[in-house]
């Protein structure tokens, strides 16, 4: 009888083993892939850095997490990162790749319009959701509702730039634009158009073509002749610098107003401070906000990053994949449609920028702010503005 006894309770004890190794199993789903664009080499390497690290802050918080729950089942994810070198028939390729190859369950950039508007359609006949990260030209989720992004749109951003300056008292501006960029053409169009609007008068416009040039003392002497109040430049990164030094080089004294993209230190140390200072531009983040999320962020940055202070390309792409992860957990299947319903479905997610809601355009409702350069050459927060 103990002999039965025992072989009963070794049977019992094996079941028992069984169904826990069961629920064990049950609990963990199968790894999730999400795709990352950004330029990692190629002029816009810069910018490529603190995408890259703003994710991986976000890879190493969900690491530690064991992945994303829903419904009661632990997803690992794997962040599949590929440089774009900034231009769009590269893009397209990565975008395929990461689609057909690597079967992504989403994508967190690139962050050039141009580059989302040559690979969106990719994404969209694939029904694979992507949410651009500094794309905020216009055209960008009108491609499909497969199309996200994390930023603000050009119309937003330039009504900012021209309320701003209006309410400085600058009565007259002038513009130097790239019309071979989607980004520059479409952030001047919008700053003339509210600009106007308000009373303000456009002295003089000028463009030029492609990220390739490196003169543009033709198009200042013109600006500076016309004798502007304000200079509204919506340019790359890797074109201010220049354009600020040659603009001051041309007897330009007056303030330089910028767009998002001018929010990466290396703008003003390249620039020089004597030339920048007293200049501002509109971002999608001020490292300086007291809000804790906000703090938390750039505190967790500087920490696992030598003391680097974030800026508007970190915090975007964080955000963008954030909001991919929360689709993902809310997801009601955990595919590519299911993440697509659940992005679209965003109300009040809290993030470092604030809080995001996603609207019925899929673009996000959300804030801005205004930095200036003081005689330092830093970046310095003057106010939030909201939609």
């Amino acid at each position: 009888m103990k002999k039965i006894n025992v072989i009963l309770s070794v049977l019992v004890l094996f079941t028992l083993l069984i169904s826990v190794a069961s629920v064990t199993a049950a609990e963990t789903g199968k790894t999730l892939k999400i795709g990352v664009v950004s330029p990692i080499s190629g002029s816009a390497a810069l910018a490529g850095k603190y995408i890259v690290n703003g994710v991986k802050l976000l890879e190493n918080e969900l690491n530690a997490a064991g992945g994303v729950m829903n419904n009661g089942v632990l997803y690992p994810i794997e962040f599949v990162y590929e440089d774009n070198e900034a231009k769009e028939d590269i893009t397209t390729n990565v975008y395929q790749k990461l689609i057909y190859q690597d079967e992504v369950i989403g994508i967190v950039g690139p962050d050039m319009s141009k580059c989302i508007l040559a690979a969106g359609t990719i994404a969209q006949s694939a029904g694979c959701p992507a949410i651009g990260t500094f794309t905020t030209n216009v055209a960008v989720t009108q491609i499909g509702d497969y199309l996200f992004r994390a930023c603000f749109i050009d119309p937003f951003q330039g009504q900012v730039a021209a309320t701003f300056a209006w309410g400085e008292g600058y009565k007259t501006a002038a513009v130097l634009y790239n019309n071979a960029d989607a980004y520059s053409k479409g952030l001047y169009e919008a700053f003339v158009q509210s600009y106007e609007a308000l009373g303000g008068k456009i002295v003089e416009t000028q463009a030029y073509s492609g990220a390739d040039v490196k003169d543009y003392n033709v198009q200042l002497t013109k600006i500076a002749a016309a004798k502007p109040e304000c200079v509204f430049m919506p340019n790359l990164l890797n074109e201010v610098p220049l354009q600020i030094q040659q603009a001051r080089a041309n007897g330009i004294t007056v303030p330089l107003i910028g767009g998002d993209s001018w929010d990466t230190p290396e703008v003003a140390q390249v620039a020089g401070a004597e030339n920048i200072k007293g200049s501002v531009y509109i971002s999608a983040f001020s490292p300086d906000n007291p809000d804790p999320i906000a703090q938390k962020f750039v505190n967790d940055f500087k920490t696992a990053y030598n003391g680097d202070v974030p800026n508007s390309n970190a915090v975007l792409a964080y955000e963008a994949g954030a909001m991919l992860v929360e689709a993902i957990k809310n997801a009601k299947t955990v595919d590519r449609a299911g993440v697509r319903d659940a992005l679209a479905q965003i109300q009040g997610l809290a993030l470092p920028s604030g809080i995001v809601t996603v609207g019925e355009d899929r673009n996000p409702i959300k804030g801005a702010a205004i930095l200036q350069y003081n005689d330092q050459g830093v970046a310095t927060f003057l106010k939030n503005v909201n939609p």
